[in-house]
């Protein structure tokens, strides 16, 4: 019997978005969580004395800035060197072989896979054991062969496991590199397939196991609650025991926030203050919760929270702030919130101010615009010719979508809209906030 590590994903060094303002009042944890969670994974992998480690790819996040990337995880692997534990490493799209230019020697416990072709690593572990770890890494980012149907045949007398980083079919909405179906990996007659790209923890087949790890790190606020690895455990060559471990140090939530009985701005700050109290208490085992909130219905207060949403957004960080060292952080405030409903006139109600007449007509006269605007060739056009050079001063982090992940580096919908130039989307994105101008001003 032996037990084994589960892993993929970590993305190392790679920044958490939407922390930055976390990181300016004094916590790094914006820049070092990935690391954290290698010396969590490396600590779990020690204390249960597992037999051995896979790394289903996309350990690093591209090409390292610099050599203190690799160092540290040359300075990982070996504790678990030390304690004579093998790793077993496939190269993903985020660091194939094509993307990392700088390279370091590592512990000779350490193996990774080619990248021409499939190969076979064949380990006798000290109780007696023998695996045989089949696997290939990307030459390129975007593979789009199937490796799985090369992959060799199971070697007589060992427990098999298949290696490969795959988007199966564009699970989970990742890019579907290394496509492959179920029945490719199931037809190989492995014992257990260790899988990565999938950032979702996911068991897409019981038996025998074809496992997603899912990302020990959630990056950004598209990846809410534990992430974590996987324990497997192995008895007369046949899996007997799948186990989740959190190694994560920073943990996303996406709040929904009710406000309809919340009539003004300063109870709308007593409401989120106290979900992110109720959260931090439920959600947070211990860890920092990074928490997106999304703040919806119908109050009073909309106008209001539209014009001040910046304002608000800091009240609710200092909130977060105010529980304590380490606890809480708002990575952002999202406004989904509407207007009371205004009811129709009746025959008997008393004839409208002309001010609010006027009011009522412009707020119609807008309303049609909008709804025509995006249909308008010509200005759809002039919208794209006014924003392209406000686009290009935009710095890189903001700039960026990631074709791998989109919600990764950009997740805020007017901002992606001018990015792609979808002139519809950015103005259905930035609708509310013109009628709310109109309707109210900076009330």
């Amino acid at each position: 019997m032996f037990r084994f590590l589960h892993t993929a994903d970590l993305h190392l060094d790679s920044a958490l978005q939407g922390l930055a303002g976390l990181d300016t009042q004094g916590s790094g944890l914006g820049r070092t969580a990935t690391r954290d969670a290698l010396v969590a994974l490396v600590d779990l992998a020690l204390a249960e004395n597992v037999a051995l480690v896979v790394i289903a790819g996309d350990l690093y996040d591209g090409d390292w800035r610099d050599y203190h990337t690799g160092l540290f995880f040359v300075e990982q692997m070996g504790r678990l060197a030390d304690q004579g534990i093998p790793v077993v490493v496939a190269q993903g799209n985020h660091d194939a072989e094509s993307r990392i230019t700088r390279s370091l020697i590592l512990p000779p416990t350490v193996r990774v896979f080619g990248s021409r072709r499939p190969e076979t690593f064949v380990l006798d572990l000290p109780g007696g054991d023998r695996v045989a770890l089949h696997g290939q890494s990307y030459k390129e980012r975007a593979v789009t062969d199937n490796l799985a149907l090369d992959y060799p045949a199971p070697v007589p007398g060992c427990f098999n496991m298949g290696v490969l980083h795959t988007g199966l079919g564009g699970l989970g909405g990742h890019a579907n590199y290394a496509p492959c179906a179920l029945s490719d990996l199931l037809g190989r007659g492995y014992d257990y397939w260790a899988l990565g790209h999938v950032h979702q923890h996911t068991v897409v087949h019981r038996h025998p196991p074809v496992v997603f790890p899912g990302t020990p790190q959630g990056r950004h606020a598209r990846e809410p609650g534990p992430k974590s690895v996987t324990l497997v455990e192995v008895d007369n060559g046949q899996v007997t025991a799948l186990e989740t471990s959190a190694v994560d140090t920073v943990r996303w939530a996406v709040l929904d926030v009710t406000l309809a009985d919340c009539p003004t701005r300063s109870a709308v700050e007593d409401r989120l203050a106290q979900v992110l109290a109720d959260a931090v208490a439920t959600q947070g085992d211990g860890r920092l919760l990074a928490c997106r909130l999304i703040l919806g219905g119908e109050t009073p207060a909309h106008t209001a929270l539209l014009a001040g949403q910046r304002d608000l957004e800091a009240q609710a960080r200092a909130a977060a702030l105010g529980l304590g060292p380490g606890r809480a952080w708002v990575e952002s405030v999202r406004l989904e919130t509407r207007p009371p409903t205004r009811p129709a006139p009746s025959r008997d109600s008393a004839p409208e101010a002309p001010g609010i007449r006027e009011g009522l007509d412009a707020l119609a006269g807008l309303d049609a615009f909008l709804d025509e605007a995006a249909r308008d060739p010509d200005l759809v056009e002039r919208l794209r010719t006014d924003l392209d050079p406000l686009v290009r001063r935009l710095p890189a982090e903001l700039a960026t979508v990631d074709p791998d992940d989109p919600g990764r580096l950009v997740d805020d919908p007017a901002l992606v809209a001018a990015l792609t130039g979808d002139a519809g989307a950015l103005i259905a994105a930035v609708r509310p906030f013109l009628m709310a101008r109109l309707d109210g001003g900076d009330a």
